[in-house]
């Protein structure tokens, strides 16, 4: 049996770059229809959206503590390069919205845009062996240490959040965002698959 191919060092930069742009551009168009996503991108966003803060800063600053347990959980690598995951959304956010005016006229649509463009970001740095950080990490180490399984402890942090959400967000707006959720997770259930990829 053959050593499973990597992907080389340019390879990763374009994935990562590529990867996260979108997903910045995904929170554009999110924002710009007034809706919130899950775990902590959707934080970040619920934060930003109470206290007027930026998406970027907030986003990159709610990371930080999760770093140190990936460095242990999952390896230097891996936290090297959701570390740089997470600073380029939470710069391209920064920026992007100067540069690209997003006003979506229909939320149902704004919804489902975001779950696919995000969607596909995420499977570029999921598939170069990255990712965004926060509660997902948390989810992969309660399933080790625990056996807690960690699409459900996701899910029951997402119910929280879109809780959180209808004390702050229009009841409409919350439920066009769980739209946007479930595309966005059938995308990556759908394709985010190793017997379909195999490069790591």
């Amino acid at each position: 049996m053959t050593d499973t191919p990597r992907h080389t060092r340019i390879e990763d930069a374009q994935g990562l770059v590529f990867g996260t742009a979108m997903c910045a551009f995904g929170i554009l168009v999110l924002t710009g229809a007034g809706l919130v996503t899950g775990q902590t991108a959707g934080l970040a966003v619920l934060i930003a959206y109470a206290t007027g803060w930026g998406f970027g800063p907030v986003f990159f600053v709610i990371n930080i503590p999760f770093y140190v347990l990936a460095w242990h959980r999952l390896g230097p690598e891996f936290t090297i390069k959701t570390l740089i995951s997470v600073t380029l959304i939470s710069v391209m956010s920064g920026f992007m919205g100067d540069l690209v005016t997003v006003i979506p006229q229909n939320p149902a649509v704004a919804a489902v845009l975001f779950g696919m463009i995000t969607g596909a970001g995420l499977l570029a740095i999921f598939r170069h062996r990255a990712s965004l950080g926060g509660v997902g990490i948390v989810a992969y180490d309660l399933q080790e240490r625990f056996g807690w399984r960690a699409g459900l402890v996701q899910l029951g942090f997402d119910l929280v959040l879109f809780a959180v959400a209808f004390l702050i967000l229009p009841p409409d707006l919350v439920l066009w965002s769980l739209l946007g959720a479930i595309v966005l997770n059938a995308i990556l259930a759908i394709n985010h698959r190793r017997d379909h990829y195999i490069a790591t």
